[in-house]
């Protein structure tokens, strides 16, 4: 059932074709040349840090993060609000630890970051197998939420519907990625922030407007409308009093969300580290007023939606922003181009994420697989159109994957393929970064021991969260093999990649003396920008 009128379906779906079709061209007219690689992978060179900067916040900002936050904060109140917290200093901790060094360390995927440090086909080769199994399970979750969002808007609940909005999603998706390149991907970006804000700012100003702008009074009407009285507003509710699972689930989104594969790639787009560090401070900007605003939408969805009409929606409250943006438009085509901007916005959130996700997916395929991990000789490298070639084969490839497994898990609940993404950020992609970056004793071997012991501990710990079996909202409610009782595996798999690393490292064949030649031979290069002191290094 629709929470919309037959107007705001209409203006909606019409939307939504426009969206598709003008996006489609500008990828088409703005799309890279045929053998210009630096086009293709890293997009404008040449973008001020302002529109770098609403780049990097719409990579940041995916759907699933969009319409999870506002759901959980509609849901669980306090436990929202300090998820929403913790998705801010993520990208704050990216900002002030690592955005400097990534650019300067990097190139195109970060495969080359990693590869800065430790050279090597086994580094390539792990990086591009990590990148697949975080972001591919990511792209899948938002495939399956434009099913559920078409369906939702037009009020269409049928399966054959569902299916077939996610595969026109996908196809256009593919389309973006392998037609227009970061280049193109980076204009969507904008477009899709600047929509955020402004969709964002109009509901928001319309529910503050309901309680005469006093947030007292909506706090008190979410917390009414939410069923579980003073619970609602203290911390426990989401995670049902237990400590150590809302830890660990804060901490895997501070570690994970800033160091996943498609957000280390938009910082070598960036000119210069001082260009970085002015487009970080846009990025972080955008996100945090994005985030004021999907706050006000969480306690106002609550307080005029109420908890049993968000539950009976289903996808964990994801349907919150929209039910409540049919709420406050009102009727008339003033409420349905209300209703509309908001949806387009959503819509746009969708497209623009799961492009940037493929991007960076086939961009290692073809950069750190193809050009660097398979055997071949090292005077004749691939020619750029070869690569760029493979690289627009392979963003067909991931995103037809991606799209079937939406598919097959288009009835599921799929919030926990979205937490293991964050999770393998954390534990794997985190400690391989911070050590590459300021550990001058670190090898290949603990780099390796770090992100393939990060990502077995995930998947192996993630088969036996709550959010898998055990409980009413599990992937198999009927099935009960909970033996790991949280539901991210931060709390144990961020301090094992960790350990792995530098477990690896002590017990490396490589001297800490080797090792630290090496390091100090490109330090100045990854610390301040400058020119390695060794050339001739193979990346």
């Amino acid at each position: 059932m629709s929470g919309f009128d037959d107007s705001a379906q209409t203006m909606s779906l019409t939307a939504f074709i426009a969206v598709a079709t003008v996006v489609l061209l500008l990828c088409v007219v703005v799309g890279p040349d045929r053998d210009n690689l630096d086009d293709f992978y890293t997009g404008y060179g040449d973008l001020s840090p302002l529109r770098n900067g609403f780049a990097m916040a719409g990579d940041y900002l995916s759907a699933a993060t969009v319409l999870s936050t506002t759901g959980v904060i509609a849901l669980t109140g306090h436990d929202g609000l300090v998820l929403v917290l913790s998705t801010c200093l993520s990208l704050v901790l990216l900002m002030f630890l690592l955005a400097e060094p990534l650019r300067n360390a990097g190139r195109f995927t970060m495969g080359d970051v990693l590869a800065r440090r430790s050279p090597g086909r086994a580094v390539r080769i792990t990086a591009c197998t990590v990148t697949l199994v975080a972001l591919v399970p990511f792209m899948a979750v938002q495939l399956a939420g434009s099913g559920n969002l078409l369906a939702f808007i037009l009020g269409f609940d049928s399966s054959g519907f569902r299916t077939g909005a996610i595969v026109a999603v996908g196809f256009v998706m593919i389309s973006y990625a392998a037609i227009g390149g970061m280049r193109s991907t980076a204009l969507i970006q904008i477009l899709k922030t600047v929509m955020l804000l402004g969709a964002g700012f109009l509901i928001s100003v319309l529910i503050m407007n309901r309680f005469d702008w006093d947030v007292g009074a909506l706090l008190a009407a979410a917390q009414e409308g939410s069923g579980a009285d003073n619970a609602y507003l203290r911390s426990g509710l989401q995670f049902s009093g237990n400590d150590l699972d809302m830890i660990s689930s804060e901490l895997t989104v501070v570690l994970g969300a800033a160091c996943l594969p498609h957000i280390i790639m938009r910082m070598a787009g960036s000119r210069s580290a001082r260009g970085v560090r002015r487009t970080m401070s846009w990025a972080v900007t955008a996100v945090v007023v994005v985030c004021v605003f999907l706050t006000v939408i969480g306690f106002g969805a609550a307080a005029l939606v109420g908890h049993a009409e968000l539950a009976a929606a289903g996808g964990q409250g994801s349907s919150a922003i929209l039910q409540v943006s049919s709420v406050v438009a009102g009727g008339g085509e003033a409420g349905a181009l209300i209703a509309t901007t908001m949806t387009t916005a959503i819509f746009l959130t969708l497209l623009a994420s799961v492009a940037g996700m493929t991007l960076a997916c086939a961009n290692s395929l073809a950069h750190d697989l193809f050009a660097h991990g398979l055997p071949r000789d090292p005077a004749r490298p691939p020619k750029a159109g070869t690569e760029m070639a493979v690289a627009q084969g392979a963003a067909v490839a991931v995103g037809l994957l991606a799209t079937v497994i939406a598919v097959i898990a288009r009835h599921w609940n799929v919030q926990p393929l979205a937490i293991f993404s964050f999770c393998v950020g954390a534990s794997a992609l985190a400690p391989a970064l911070v050590y590459s970056m300021f550990w001058r004793r670190f090898t290949r071997t603990g780099l390796l021991c770090s992100l393939i012991a990060g990502t077995v501990s995930v998947v192996v710990l993630m088969t036996g969260s709550n959010l898998v079996s055990g409980t009413p909202g599990a992937v198999f409610p009927a099935l009960d093999f909970n033996w790991f009782p949280f539901t991210t595996t931060g709390l144990v798999s961020i301090p094992v990649g960790f350990f792995a690393g530098w477990l690896g490292t002590v017990f490396s064949d490589r001297t800490a003396a080797e090792e630290r030649h090496r390091y100090e031979s490109v330090e100045t290069l990854i610390l301040a920008g400058a020119a390695p002191r060794e050339s001739g290094t193979r990346v």
